[in-house]
């Protein structure tokens, strides 16, 4: 018989299954020692508008808000490689601002620049171009990217000494349906 609809709430992993996985290389306490920010909450901000800033105008408004006080900002999921702000630009400028607020503020300051791409390949380059710049921090949209290139970028952060932020983009279309899809639990545990 058809079901009318079908949602996975919960996975669970055997031990001995888990134990093949190396897990996540760093927590917020690496983060915390990366940024030398202890005591309080990190405080960052996404750069808006996501979409239609050169890189040029996109690393000044990078500048600006790490200039004012935060700790870290972040591209969006959308910000990726477009006609008008191509990944290498965006991550030249980005590593420019971050250096240049750094030297006027005495603080170190961070960016997530986002590494992902249409495949591995690409996608591990403009982590490579990261690492090269000093930006210590990657981001990879996983759910887009896909299950295997994250694990590909997880193994190259770890070995090459980058902290990797994991964004969510496009979860909602699986989990946000009640009776159909599934919980994101399930994704982070396949994560």
């Amino acid at each position: 018989k058809a079901l009318r609809a079908l949602r996975l709430e919960d996975l669970r992993i055997p031990p001995a299954y888990v134990k093949t996985f190396q897990g996540p290389p760093h927590g917020i306490q690496v983060e915390r020692d990366k940024l030398n920010k202890y005591g309080r909450s990190l405080l960052g901000c996404t750069i808006k508008p996501k979409l239609g800033l050169s890189a040029k105008n996109y690393g000044r408004a990078c500048y600006e808000c790490l200039r004012g006080g935060l700790d870290f900002t972040k591209d969006d999921e959308n910000v990726n490689s477009q006609p008008f702000m191509r990944w290498r630009d965006r991550f030249l400028f980005v590593a420019e601002a971050t250096y240049k607020a750094q030297a006027e503020t005495g603080e170190i300051k961070g960016h997530y620049l986002n590494a992902t791409a249409g495949n591995c390949e690409e996608m591990l380059k403009r982590a490579e171009c990261a690492k090269h710049l000093g930006v210590p921090i990657v981001m990879h949209d996983y759910l887009t990217g896909g299950f295997t290139a994250n694990t590909s970028l997880a193994h190259y952060c770890r070995d090459n000494g980058l902290l990797l932020h994991i964004h969510r983009a496009m979860h909602a279309v699986i989990d946000r349906q009640r009776n159909h899809g599934m919980h994101f639990r399930v994704l982070a545990k396949a994560l």
